[in-house]
C-alpha cells in the first residue's frame, strides 16, 4: 500500500490567487468541481404523473427518517413537485441506465414504456429500480435557482442488491467495492 502526504492549500492560494473565483466565476469552479464528486442516479416521481433524473438526493436525519432532493426552479416538473404532497425515490442500479436518460430528456412521455404502480394518491412507484423510498413533503424551499424538497419517510424496499448507477465526469458508472 503507497501513502501520499497531503498538502493542505490556503482557499486564497487554491486557484493562484485572491479574488480568482470572482474572476473565473463560481458558478464554473462549482461546476468543475463537482464533476469530480460521485453522485448516485435516482429518479424522483411525484403525482401526476411527473419524474426527472436526479443527483442531489440524500439523507438528512435518522429521528425523524427525512431525505431530500433539489430541482431546478425552471425545470420542466416543477410546478408538479411544487404541488405535490408525497413523492418517491427510485434509487438505480448499473442495469437501469436507459431508465435514468428517459427521466432526464425534456419534452417526452416520461413514464411511456415504464412499468410502475400506482399508489391510493397517484403517487408512481417505479417497479424495475433496485431500491425505492416514498415521503411526505415536510419543507419545500426556494433556495438560489433551485427549491430544495424535504420529506418525512413513510414506506420503501429494497427489492433486490445491485451495483450503484453514478455519474461521474459527465458519465454514468457503476460502483464496486475497493479492495
Amino acid at each position: 500500500m503507497t501513502t501520499t502526504s497531503l498538502q493542505p492549500v490556503h482557499p486564497s492560494t487554491a486557484t493562484g490567487a485572491p479574488g480568482a473565483a470572482d474572476a473565473v466565476g463560481a458558478d464554473a469552479i462549482l461546476r468543475r468541481t463537482l464533476r469530480r464528486h460521485a453522485s448516485g442516479i435516482t429518479v424522483i416521481t411525484v403525482p401526476g404523473p411527473a419524474g426527472f433524473t436526479a443527483t442531489s438526493f440524500t439523507s438528512v436525519s435518522l429521528e425523524p427518517a427525512l431525505v431530500s432532493f433539489c430541482l431546478g426552479a425552471t425545470a420542466s416538473t416543477a410546478a408538479a413537485v411544487q404541488r405535490a404532497e408525497r413523492f418517491a425515490v427510485h434509487l438505480l442500479g448499473a442495469e437501469n441506465t436507459d431508465l435514468a436518460r428517459q427521466f432526464a430528456r425534456s419534452g417526452i412521455d416520461r413514464f411511456e414504456g415504464v412499468r410502475y404502480r400506482r399508489e391510493a394518491d397517484g403517487l408512481p412507484v417505479l417497479t424495475d429500480a433496485p431500491a425505492w423510498l416514498t415521503a411526505r413533503v415536510v419543507s419545500l424551499q426556494r433556495l438560489g435557482d433551485h427549491h430544495l424538497v424535504v420529506g418525512q419517510i413513510d414506506s420503501g424496499d429494497v427489492r433486490q442488491e445491485a451495483p450503484a448507477l453514478v455519474h461521474h465526469a459527465g458519465e454514468f458508472a457503476s460502483v464496486s467495492a475497493v479492495g
